[in-house]
């Protein structure tokens, strides 16, 4: 039998003959898609009298005195093209918009309109076929300019909300260290239930904020898009950490901390992009309950990186090290918020974060398993529901 099959194999192909063999199914392709479109797309063309597909999509606003800036995304097929703007119930005059918008590009517009601050505002914008887009300010605050006190700002608030409060958590490992191991089997579960609710929330925030105001990209999609390459990232960064030995016991302290560090990072970058544009659009007093609400929630995040080390003697600088991996992206975050926030950019970090957490949750489960191989008991069910309704509870307050 083994000579029969050697017998039907192939020298392998090489050179230009190999690139020839991948190329053909795409040069065919691409006449097969020429021909569909020269024929009309369907071949029958558009019926005559069919409404046109208009979708546009606020991005952004910005205020300035005496005038409303509104960034707007077409997420529709065909051009689009704004021909009057309204604010509440008064024809306004502006600039932009009156050039066709094409498929999937952004325009600007320019409200001359004299804003109060601290009033709430309805904006309506009329397309050429008679479609409304509406948007609304709650409260209207002049827009921060990017100068170096705002960046400073910025910086300073991703501090307290992602570097403080994880420092802060890293202070239990004493704790971790001094309890015992079924006790350690605990809490590595509630630090399985602290980081299942940070999936939860980050898709929940991804899901929403697609829908809202990234439509254009692809929506929800780009939130699971997200989710699936950073968890296979953050596997394939796992394989590589950890020896062969580690591997089969599932588990090491060091390199899970680490991974915990990243995963924890990455949801501390999705914060940090709302605290930044919630800063940038002038909600200051929102800003600021957001920062009150994630330095509470955070400190937990610091108990889930010292708890894979709670069996080991780290180092004061792999501590800090690991607590500025995890909370400075918040900075980051703030930063990108504040000047460049983009929705399907948040969209898709928001999934990011999600799948990093997820990965780091499945290379912790293996550590909660009794002395008889099983890791879904009581023990483990009742630290999961705690570290659940420990950042339930805290986010409350966000």
């Amino acid at each position: 039998m083994a000579a029969e099959g050697q017998a039907f194999e192939r020298p392998p192909v090489r050179g230009a003959r190999l690139w020839l063999y991948g190329l053909v199914p795409l040069v065919l392709l691409g006449l097969v898609l020429g021909l569909f479109f020269a024929l009309g797309g369907t071949g029958i063309g558009k019926p005559s009298g069919a409404p046109p597909q208009e979708e546009l999509s606020v991005e952004r606003t910005v205020l300035r005195p005496g005038e409303i800036e509104v960034r707007v995304r077409n997420n529709g097929l065909d051009d689009v093209s704004v021909a009057q703007a309204i604010v509440n119930d008064a024809f306004v005059s502006f600039t932009g918009g009156g050039a066709p918008i094409g498929h999937l590009e952004s325009g600007k517009l320019v409200l001359s309109y004299p804003w109060i601050g601290g009033e709430a505002y309805e904006i309506s914008l009329l397309l050429s076929s008679g479609t409304t887009i509406a948007t609304a300010i709650e409260a209207a605050v002049e827009t921060p300019e990017a100068t170096l006190s705002f960046y400073g700002l910025m910086a300073l608030l991703g501090t307290y909300v992602g570097i403080i409060p994880v420092m802060l958590g890293l202070l239990w490992l004493p704790f971790f260290r001094a309890v015992g191991w079924r006790w350690f089997r605990f809490l590595m579960a509630v630090t399985v239930g602290l980081l299942l609710f940070l999936v939860v929330e980050a898709m929940l925030e991804g899901i929403e904020t697609a829908q809202d105001s990234a439509p254009a990209f692809g929506g929800a999609l780009l939130v699971f898009a997200g989710a699936l390459f950073a968890y296979l990232l953050l596997k394939a960064a796992d394989t590589r950490l950890r020896p062969e030995k580690a591997k089969s016991d599932g588990f090491t302290g060091a390199n899970v901390a680490l991974l915990v560090a990243i995963g924890i990072g990455l949801h501390n970058l999705s914060e940090g992009l709302g605290i930044g544009a919630a800063y940038a659009i002038g909600s200051v007093a929102f800003g600021t309950f957001l920062v009150v609400g994630f330095t509470i929630q955070n400190v937990t995040e610091g108990l889930a990186i010292v708890a894979p080390l709670s069996k080991s003697k780290p180092q004061i600088s792999r501590l800090l090290a690991l607590g500025l991996l995890a909370g400075a992206p918040a900075i980051v975050g703030a930063w990108i918020g504040s000047v460049a926030f983009n929705a399907s950019l948040a969209a898709l970090l928001f999934g990011v974060a999600a799948g990093a957490v997820v990965q780091v949750a499945e290379v912790i489960w293996p550590a909660l398993r009794d002395s008889a191989g099983r890791a879904v008991n009581f023990l483990s069910l009742a630290g999961i529901a705690l570290g659940f309704g420990i950042l339930y509870v805290t986010s409350l307050f966000t």
